[in-house]
């Protein structure tokens, strides 16, 4: 089992929540609230199935997919289940109802979901089932704004997933707004009062439609394993007590993620598309999505190839952490075919390398490196090649661990693979041609559990491919260092760890592992206003100083060549020496070789 003991820091939870009132976000800790285990997950079966499956289906289904994106014929580019707020088309309750009359995704086909799904190599769904919107993609007796009553499809799909999820062996659960509901009154970012002009109050949504909601959601769709709610925002900590109470009480077996607050979930669940740079130990996920907005928008075709789902996928695992992976079906309860599609490819890669992902642990190494990244399975360290080695040698840091055997993969047939130690590196003779064109994967078998290799972690500088010195691992000094975050489309969040305010003395610095000496292209990611003048120095006094015009964006900026007299470890630092020292933010030290 890869994850023991449950540590994840607040700090790590990066991605913000956005506000139903305003496009500032709200700090996570007060959305999601405070996050750690509870301590029976990790001694009961329930854990099970999230620890060891690393790999699940999520599900953004509402009525707003009956829009995908448009209101009034205008098209509102963001995420598409947040339309309805007035950060977007600012839709008003009575006339956003109306949009239930024609919502008939008479094309919904349970089996086939859940298929899609099992055949991606996915362990389990969860599914929306009821949003931020309010509207119940489940019968409910306490609210008729839900898909059976209100709507022309009058059917539970809630009940036809469920059913084909249990029938062909894969978990089952639901995410559930428990906080914001913008039509219901007295939810948060809901109507005040109720239709005869009485005040609407938090308490009275809490016990007229969000617990009775749960409970249904908890009793009539048989045994479900996860209970995923979202941005608890302000609520009353003896509420999400009571809500996380009613669900150990009526589905014992289900999890539920860090967004319940309070520290009432079982596992930590990061900012939306975060994957950390390093491993985190204990019970988390990330969940990401297969485009950009997480329910279906019409204008919405930038999905994720099966190469990168299976890049985020398997660094997640890497990092110690499960992987949530969102599809958004349309007004006809259809997946869109080119997401479809590559998860089917998807798929087909994992089951040539199930060892890979299934039950697999997280990387000895502790963060990604430059042509992939690691999981490991028993005695087995899984090289996960994302960029093959032009010249034939793939490079490994040191491992200090003897390696019986190593083999490149092709499905459950190997080909031996030639290595040899050189100045504490592990260098494998491959072919040019990667053994696969998704992810290339070559085994090595060691005499004791992999996860207890002893290994050197400092970040290495290859011979044969670029290394990204993210922030992440620098010791800063005179200077901040923390995540910052922005979004593209609304709600489309990006972040970056990144070091600024800067001061005269303030500096950056490395540790590097050098495997060849000689000369290396050096370049800067950063962003800022004006020109800004960068040096770059290392322990043996090679200086590179250079001048180039910043932007709002992270860009990548040439500096120059740098030189390592030596191979071993080595300290790169950076400073600032001229621009504005408050706009000016690093992100990242780019070196390539020169011959790549």
């Amino acid at each position: 089992m890869k994850k023991n003991i449950f540590i994840v820091i607040l700090s790590m939870l990066s991605t913000l929540a956005i506000s139903q009132n305003t496009k500032e976000p709200v700090p996570m800790d007060k959305m999601w609230g405070e996050t750690h285990s509870t301590v029976d997950a990790l001694k009961t079966k329930r854990a099970k199935l999230f620890d060891e499956g690393n790999f699940g289906m999520f599900i953004h289904w509402g009525l707003f997919s009956n829009l995908g994106g448009i209101w009034e014929n205008k098209t509102y580019y963001g995420i598409g289940e947040w339309i309805m707020n007035s950060n977007m088309a600012n839709i008003p309750v009575d006339k956003y109802k109306t949009v239930a009359r024609s919502f008939n995704p008479k094309e919904f086909d349970a089996k086939a979901i859940a298929k899609l799904a099992k055949d991606a190599g996915m362990k389990y769904i969860i599914i929306t089932s009821k949003h931020h919107e309010g509207f119940a993609m489940f019968k409910s007796r306490v609210d008729s704004f839900n898909i059976v009553d209100a709507t022309p499809f009058a059917r539970d799909p809630m009940k036809e997933l469920s059913a084909a999820c249990h029938a062909i062996g894969l978990g089952f659960g639901f995410y559930y707004s428990h906080n914001q509901d913008w039509t219901g009154p007295g939810g948060d970012g809901g109507p005040t009062t109720y239709l005869d002009g009485t005040d609407a109050t938090f308490d009275a949504y809490f016990y007229k439609k969000c617990l009775p909601q749960v409970i249904e959601i908890c009793t009539n769709y048989g045994q479900i394993d996860f209970v995923w709610f979202d941005t608890p925002g302000n609520m009353k900590k003896e509420l999400v007590i009571e809500l996380a109470n009613t669900v150990r009480k009526l589905q014992p077996n289900a999890m539920m993620c860090s967004r319940i607050g309070y520290g009432m979930g079982d596992y930590a669940s990061l900012g939306d598309m975060e994957i950390p740079p390093r491993n985190v130990e204990g019970l988390w996920e990330t969940c990401d999505t297969n485009n950009d907005s997480w329910s279906y928008a019409w204008y919405d075709n930038n999905f994720k190839s099966p190469k990168q789902i299976l890049h985020r996928l398997i660094t997640t695992i890497a990092r110690g952490g499960t992987y949530l992976f969102n599809v958004g079906p349309n007004s006809m309860g259809i997946i869109p075919e080119i997401g479809s599609k590559f998860l089917e490819e998807t798929g087909k890669w994992i089951r040539e390398y199930p060892q890979v992902i299934y039950n697999a642990g997280s990387s000895p190494w502790g963060h990604a490196l430059a042509w992939g990244d690691v999981t490991t399975n028993g005695n087995s360290i899984n090289l996960c090649v994302f960029d093959w080695p032009q010249d034939g040698k793939l490079y490994l840091p040191e491992l200090k661990n003897k390696i019986i055997s190593a083999n490149i993969l092709h499905g459950t047939k190997k080909t031996k693979v030639n290595f040899y130690a050189d100045n504490g590196w592990t260098v494998f003779d491959v072919k040019s041609k990667p053994s696969n064109s998704l992810v290339s994967v070559i085994e090595l078998k060691l005499a004791i559990k992999a996860e207890k290799a002893i290994v050197n972690t400092e970040l290495g500088i290859y011979p044969n491919i670029t290394t990204d010195l993210l922030c992440e691992f620098a010791e800063v000094k005179g200077a901040q260092i923390d995540n910052v975050r922005w979004m593209e489309k609304f709600g489309e969040w990006k972040h970056v760890k990144q070091i600024n305010e800067w001061s005269k003395n303030s500096s950056a610095s490395w540790i590097v592992n050098v495997k060849m000496p000689g000369y290396y292209y050096l370049k800067l990611r950063y962003k800022g206003v004006g020109k800004l003048v960068w040096r770059t120095i290392t322990d043996e006094n090679i200086q590179v100083q250079n001048q180039q015009t910043a932007t709002e964006k992270y860009q990548v900026y040439p500096m120059g060549i740098i030189e390592f007299k030596s191979a071993g470890i080595h300290t790169v630092t950076v400073n600032l020496v001229e621009g504005d020292p408050k706009t000016s933010s690093l992100e990242a030290v780019i070196i390539t070789p020169i011959e790549k």
